[in-house]
């Protein structure tokens, strides 16, 4: 119901305040001056007129109550808090759900990913307007400059994002629903340059070669090549960990580094420890290894850094000291080596032995690569090679060499011929 009154304005004008109440939802009220020289009948007239449309737009809701105007504010704003950037969402809901199921370097790996090649591109554009398009250009100009195998990564953590975005109702739809996986490039087939595993022969080389290398670079990489460990694994090696009268070792934990945290132990990848077994040559190595060794400290890992102060080093439970607080130098006999170290000597071995794309993966490939090639069953090398799944170590890490298909091709020759006679 509307009702009516007549008041005066400080100026003296004249006016009615009109004003509307309806229950549940409060009242409303506007104002007709009075025009000057308007007789009785008309002012009348006028004010039914002024009323009847105030009124039916009040109920129309064309015209709001100053806590529906309270109510429709706050709820944009609540709305608009929901709108999040693609950095926005990825910093403050992707990378911390997935803190808890990656490894520090996995993190490491997603957050530079994502500040290098996915934020300058889509990371202030709000996560409910990018495009298909706009996926597809991303994924088009990163492809022309990087290997597929970055490129894969990116484009899983671009999805990741945008599939838990859809989960949790952020998007009403993935932007990357019909956007399809990379596939590799014609060019990047056909290079060939890269092993994925070293043959017999080669596996040979290197082991000649390893005569002429320091005993602690010759030690760690007889040792990988016995064991097919992870470089991590090997570098995490203490010497508790090694029998060497019964030549096993017992595969307990993990190195990791990243910058922001530093050489830090973790459990090895599946979270399982294994026994591995060794060669005697490889038993001889390590005690001539820990002999030496021993002439400059004695370290509990069987792997030490050289430099004390050569790379940040968090044990556990230690604090990371304050800024501007001087760093605790930690003493060389209680720290692992840096799992970058093999990476870079690897590199280095394999430019002044000739072997390239030398890598401490791909003596890991080699191991399986050999094992299953001369009779030991995928179920056993995964198990040496710690991995849950038999499928992964088919999958990953057996290569047939070319001797190897030759002699399948044979053996389907002989076969065809025993058939016909």
């Amino acid at each position: 119901m509307a009702s009516t009154r007549l008041l005066k304005a400080k100026d003296g004008r004249q006016y009615y305040e009109i004003r509307c109440h309806k229950r549940g939802r409060g009242e409303k009220s506007t104002r007709w001056y009075i025009p000057d020289g308007w007789s009785k009948t008309a002012i009348e007239k006028e004010l039914s007129h002024q009323v009847s449309a105030f009124e039916s737009s009040f109920l129309r809701k064309e015209i709001l109550t100053k806590e529906e105007n309270k109510a429709i504010k706050a709820a944009e704003e609540a709305e608009r808090a929901k709108l999040k950037t693609f950095r926005q969402y990825a910093e403050g809901v992707f990378l911390p759900a997935k803190a808890f199921e990656l490894s520090e370097n996995t993190k490491a790996s997603y957050k530079s990913n994502l500040e290098l090649h996915v934020y300058p591109i889509i990371g202030d554009l709000l996560l409910t307007e990018i495009t298909q398009a706009e996926i597809r250009s991303l994924i088009l100009n990163y492809q022309a400059n990087h290997a597929h195998s970055s490129m894969i990564k990116v484009f899983n953590i671009m999805k990741g994002v945008f599939d838990m975005a859809f989960d949790d109702g952020s998007i009403p739809v993935s932007p990357m629903l019909r956007v399809k996986r990379p596939r590799i490039s014609k060019d990047e087939k056909g290079n060939g340059e890269k092993k994925e595993a070293l043959d017999e022969k080669s596996a040979n080389y290197v082991l000649s070669c390893l005569a002429n290398e320091p005993i602690k670079w010759h030690t760690f990489i007889k040792l990988a090549i016995d064991t097919g460990c992870r470089r991590g694994e090997l570098c995490a090696l203490e010497w508790e960990d090694i029998d060497l009268k019964n030549n096993t070792v017992n595969i307990r934990q993990n190195v990791q580094y990243t910058a922001g945290k530093g050489v830090y132990i973790t459990k090895p990848k599946n979270g399982e420890t294994r026994i591995v077994y060794i060669a005697d040559d490889t038993v001889s190595l390590l005690r001539q290894w820990k002999k030496e060794q021993h002439k400059t400290c004695i370290c509990k890992y069987v792997f030490n850094p050289e430099k004390s102060n050569q790379y940040k080093y968090k044990d556990k439970g230690e604090k990371q000291p304050k800024k501007g607080k001087e760093k605790k130098t930690i003493p060389i006999e209680t720290m692992p080596m840096n799992p970058q170290s093999p990476t870079r000597y690897f590199k280095t071995f394999g430019n002044r032995y000739g072997i390239p794309g030398f890598h401490p993966h791909l003596i890991r490939h080699t191991f399986g690569s050999l094992s299953v090639k001369n009779g030991v069953d995928i179920v056993t090398v995964a198990k040496l090679m710690g991995h849950k799944d038999p499928s992964t170590t088919g999958r990953w890490y057996i290569h047939p060499d070319e001797e190897s298909k030759r002699k399948a091709a044979q053996k389907v020759h002989e076969a065809l011929k025993a058939a016909g006679q």
